[in-house]
C-alpha cells in the first residue's frame, strides 16, 4: 500500500499539482516543487513567465543547477534567448570559473555555484534575468547575483515559478505564485 503524505495543492497556468510537504527541521515543513520530468508544468510556467519578463529585454537567462534547468530551457526557446547554468560542482574543463557559496534550505548544507569560464565572457556586459524554480530564503539568488556581479553582467530582473515564506520579502521577484511555510502546532 502506498504511503500517504500531507500535500499542498497548487495551480500554475491552469496546471494543477499536489506538492508533498517536506520537513526541513522539527515543526517546519515546506511544499516541494520538483519540475524535473514534469513537461506539462514546465511548459505552462514558461508560457506564463515569458511575457512577464520579456519587457526587461534580457540577453540571457541565468539559472542554478539543477531543478530550474528545464524552465530555463523552455523559456530560452520561447523567448529566443540563450541561458547559462551555474553549476554546483567544479569540473576541470570549466577553467577559470567564478564561484559563490550559498546555503541550501532543502539540505541545510552550504553549496557553491560556479560559472564556467566560457560563460564568463558571454554574460559580461549583458542584461540577465536570474531564474529559479522556487525562491525561499534568497541564498541561491544571492549567490547568483554575486557571480553575475563578478562576471560584469547586469541583472535586470529575478524570476521564479514560486516564492516561499515571507511574501513581503519577495515584492520585486517576478513569480507566478507564492508558497506558504507550514509551522506544525504542538
Amino acid at each position: 500500500m502506498p504511503t500517504r503524505y500531507d500535500t499542498y495543492a497548487i495551480e500554475v497556468a491552469g496546471v494543477k499539482r499536489d506538492l508533498r510537504l517536506f520537513t526541513i527541521k522539527p515543526g517546519l515543513r515546506i511544499a516541494i516543487l520538483n519540475i524535473l520530468g514534469d513537461t506539462e508544468l514546465v511548459e505552462a510556467a514558461a508560457r506564463a513567465l515569458a511575457p512577464l519578463i520579456a519587457h526587461h529585454h534580457p540577453d540571457f537567462l541565468v539559472t542554478p543547477e539543477a531543478k530550474a534547468i528545464p524552465l530555463a530551457h523552455s523559456l530560452s526557446i520561447q523567448m529566443g534567448i540563450p541561458y547559462v547554468v551555474l553549476r554546483k560542482s567544479f569540473k576541470p574543463y570549466m577553467g577559470f570559473a567564478l564561484k559563490s557559496e550559498t546555503l541550501s534550505i532543502t539540505t541545510g548544507e552550504p553549496q557553491t555555484l560556479y560559472l564556467d569560464e566560457k560563460d564568463r565572457e558571454v554574460v559580461k556586459g549583458k542584461r540577465v534575468i536570474l531564474l529559479d524554480d522556487v525562491i525561499s530564503t534568497g541564498s541561491t539568488l544571492q549567490g547568483l547575483r554575486l557571480v553575475m556581479d563578478k562576471a560584469g553582467a547586469k541583472v535586470v530582473a529575478e524570476a521564479a515559478i514560486f516564492t516561499e515564506g515571507d511574501r513581503a520579502k519577495w515584492e520585486n521577484i517576478i513569480a507566478l505564485g507564492h508558497l506558504p511555510i507550514f509551522v506544525d502546532s504542538e
